[in-house]
């Protein structure tokens, strides 16, 4: 129970339908000179602005996760305070770690801000190189596994044409942010516009750091 407690996601407060973040931080022209500054400093690449194009449902989620993680961190002791109170307690968890339960809440819910959140996703624009790297280790990895596993059970090799395609997938850039694609949808329907999303783009160039 107290492992589940300290995974929970913590909640960002409700949104009135203002923007409350300072007012260096909006646009995507004059915030975007901070952030990259700091995605530099940081070793990492820069992100395109303080607030920059929307994500994918997949990113959105990592970004997610990194802005979880940072605010577990800055509650740590509380977490921990919260987790000893709870080991080998069932039904009495409730009575005996209340205090403590709440001040786990009470942290966790100070620091889930919207401040909280664009630094989290700073973070994870400035590792878009390490990601990438990392997606490259594996994706050859798997490719050398299934070149033994071939070999070993007799079986043909993939076509070297389709493995070089797959190299050449993950050569090519994360895509962050939505696109424009204009197609016919007919001979007399005229030109549709057709808005598709940065996941999906990114799931085509072989992002995939997700799975």
């Amino acid at each position: 129970m107290a492992a589940m407690a300290a995974r929970e996601p913590p909640i960002p407060p409700a949104s009135d339908g203002r923007d409350k973040r300072p007012e260096s931080g909006r646009g995507s022209a004059g915030g975007g000179g901070d952030g990259s500054r700091e995605g530099e400093e940081r070793g990492g690449l820069p992100i395109p602005s303080r607030n920059p194009l929307p994500l994918s449902a997949s990113q959105e989620a990592q970004v997610r996760e990194v802005f979880n993680e940072r605010v577990r961190k800055l509650c740590a002791e509380e977490i921990k305070a919260f987790a000893d109170c709870a080991r080998e307690r069932t039904f009495s968890v409730s009575f005996a770690c209340r205090a403590l339960s709440r001040r786990m809440n009470g942290c966790m819910q100070a620091h889930a801000t919207a401040a909280e959140h664009d630094r989290a996703r700073e973070q994870w624009f400035a590792q878009r190189a390490a990601r990438a790297r990392d997606h490259e280790r594996r994706e050859r990895r798997r490719l050398e596994q299934e070149s033994f596993l071939r070999e070993w059970w007799g079986l043909a090799p993939r076509d070297p044409e389709e493995i070089r395609r797959e190299l050449e997938k993950l050569q090519r850039a994360e895509k962050v942010g939505g696109a424009v694609r204009r197609r016919n949808t007919g001979a007399g329907a005229g030109a549709a516009v057709e808005e598709e999303g940065g996941g999906a783009a990114a799931e085509r160039g072989g992002a995939g750091e997700g799975r």
